[in-house]
């Protein structure tokens, strides 16, 4: 057939016996596909695909970036640690000081020992209750001091509870945070108690969180028992625990 435009009415032969032998099977070209892939598919399966990673016929080579991530997290631990230990060592007061426990015996020890306690407080005290308790049991009221330096500090009381048992309470004891892990606070309270045992205390309570672990730990270590626990008892909604001690 010519190049020439065909007129309407003209008709074309089709020879439907062609060759099908150059047709290729569809099933073996999907396959060499897949088998061997062309230069331009190594090319991309050969770069990286981000983040560090490398792709080798379509798998990730992961192990080079964790290799790099446990280094890097190693030498970052190391460094925190290292980090932690100088801070420890420039904030903590040395092992071998002395300490020297006093009663209280003036307002003038006021300021020291709000300051002390207030850092530590779950709740805020006004004045008032502290001289409550400080002016009306003096003699069950000691401080720690470092040479010129309030470093901890006890304040409790002593009366009735139902006409019938004479109760200790331990209201407020703190130790300055530098000066922590030297028997400091257990001292107080072995002081505290005493002083309560010469005066014919039947029992000593407090309260503490229940999330205050080194609290409840030294408590437990001087003899105390968890009596009761304290709904959201604090401001801030913690629950509280009622430890006793009894001295009868």
């Amino acid at each position: 057939m010519d190049n020439n435009k065909l007129e309407s009415g003209d008709k074309i032969l089709i020879n439907d016996k062609s060759d099908t032998s150059l047709i290729p099977d569809m099933t073996t070209l999907v396959i060499n596909s897949r088998l061997c892939p062309d230069n331009e598919n190594d090319h991309l399966n050969d770069s990286k695909i981000g983040n560090g990673l490398h792709q080798v016929n379509g798998v990730c080579d992961l192990s080079r970036k964790l290799s790099d991530n446990k280094e890097l997290v190693s030498q970052n631990l190391e460094c925190m640690t290292n980090h932690l230990n100088n801070l420890e060592a420039s904030c903590t007061a040395p092992r071998n000081i002395h300490i020297n426990y006093v009663s209280y015996t003036s307002e003038l020890q006021m300021p020291d020992i709000m300051k002390l306690i207030q850092k530590d407080l779950s709740e805020p005290y006004s004045i008032y209750t502290y001289r409550y308790f400080i002016h009306n049991w003096p003699k069950l009221c000691f401080l720690a001091m470092h040479d010129n330096k309030c470093v901890g500090a006890i304040v409790c009381k002593l009366d009735l509870h139902r006409k019938i048992i004479k109760r200790g309470y331990i209201a407020m004891l703190a130790v300055d945070f530098n000066y922590r892990k030297l028997g400091i606070g257990s001292n107080l309270v072995r002081r505290a108690i005493t002083a309560m045992i010469d005066d014919d205390a039947d029992e000593v309570v407090l309260e503490t969180e229940i999330t205050n672990r080194p609290a409840l730990t030294l408590y437990e270590n001087l003899g105390f028992v968890r009596d009761k626990r304290l709904f959201r008892y604090y401001l801030n909604g913690v629950d509280a625990l009622r430890l006793k001690l009894w001295l009868r």
